[in-house]
């Protein structure tokens, strides 16, 4: 692997991205993305039941007392219970809840009808909320970019940090696209899944950017930003490899475990985020830097012209 050229190969890591990009653009265009309750209001009631129900007898009930609920049964859900999930997009007051959990009980009261929990929010104050969570994730992003233009302000900070903002985005935008293809209601662990994201890819493309320092300074002033790049990545290859594949088996397990055992408060997060951690390493590896040499080569070469322009200028006024 020491000998891999990542900067010839640039374009296709670039290809390679863009067309998974596109694909989840278009499965976003055609099937959509949910909003949990707390981005878009609303009210979940949940209950606990003993013994087995129909789903469509018990879909067929709540719809006579809410018309616009949907109804979602589970056995042996994330407590061990079995469960009616009931969701709507209107925020139920308490005195209806009150009256409806009466109801439902009544009508199941072979099944030991108890109420496990309720959240209503009204449509208003999900959307706020929503904006704010959004307010987090650009914020995050912009102190992360500064961070790094900071930090590696001797090979081109304003560049790096650009270009591993970039690398940020294309993750959140892969982990975006497992909500989508997977039908996981966009929720709070969306947030969580983005900022911790933002840690970690961030934190391996600081690991390249760092052997870019060290190589730049110890290699000879006439090698190529290219080949010190490249060299760089050889170096740290392996380290990002490896811390890869461990964050990978351990986030992956927890989501293997959640699907089968549908804890799906716990399988919206660690299923992203499983993707995530493989986005994280592609783009921190095979994309920020390589990349990043382009726009460097690129202010190079615009710098070399500008200054044989001003030469020729003042050799003509001589």
């Amino acid at each position: 692997m020491r000998n891999f050229d990542f900067i010839k190969h640039r374009k296709l890591f670039a290809c390679i991205s863009a067309a998974i990009i596109l694909v989840g653009l278009l499965c976003n265009i055609f099937m959509g993305v949910e909003l949990d309750i707390n981005f878009k209001g609303g009210t979940l009631l949940k209950y606990s039941y003993e013994g087995a129900l129909v789903d469509t007898e018990v879909s067929e009930f709540v719809k006579k007392h809410l018309p616009e609920a949907t109804v979602e049964l589970t056995e042996n859900g994330e407590s061990g219970l079995n469960t009616i999930t009931i969701t709507m997009t209107t925020d139920l007051d308490s005195k209806t809840q009150t009256n409806f959990k009466s109801v439902l009980a009544k009508e199941y009261s072979n099944n030991s009808i108890e109420e496990i929990s309720t959240n209503s929010l009204q449509p208003s104050s999900g959307r706020m909320f929503f904006v704010k969570c959004l307010y987090a994730i650009a914020l995050a992003s912009v102190f992360l970019m500064i961070y790094v233009g900071l930090r590696f302000r001797k090979i081109g900070g304003f560049s790096a940090g650009v270009m591993a903002l970039l690398a940020l985005l294309h993750d959140i935008i892969i982990a975006y696209f497992v909500f989508v293809i997977f039908r996981i209601p966009l929720n709070d662990n969306f947030v969580a899944v983005v900022l911790t994201i933002l840690g970690y890819s961030l934190n391996g493309t600081i690991v390249v950017y760092d052997r870019i320092r060290e190589n730049r300074n110890i290699m000879d002033k006439q090698t190529t930003i290219a080949e010190v790049v490249n060299v760089s990545l050889n170096q740290s290859f392996t380290r990002s490899l490896n811390t890869s594949i461990c964050t990978f088996i351990a986030i992956g397990t927890v989501a293997v475990v959640a699907l089968i055992n549908s804890l799906n408060s716990i399988t919206s997060f660690a299923l992203p985020m499983t993707v995530g951690v493989v986005a994280g390493f592609f783009s921190s590896t095979f994309l920020c830097s390589p990349i990043w040499v382009l726009w460097v080569e690129r202010t190079e070469r615009r710098q070399a012209l500008q200054t044989k322009k001003a030469k020729a200028t003042n050799k003509g006024k001589k």
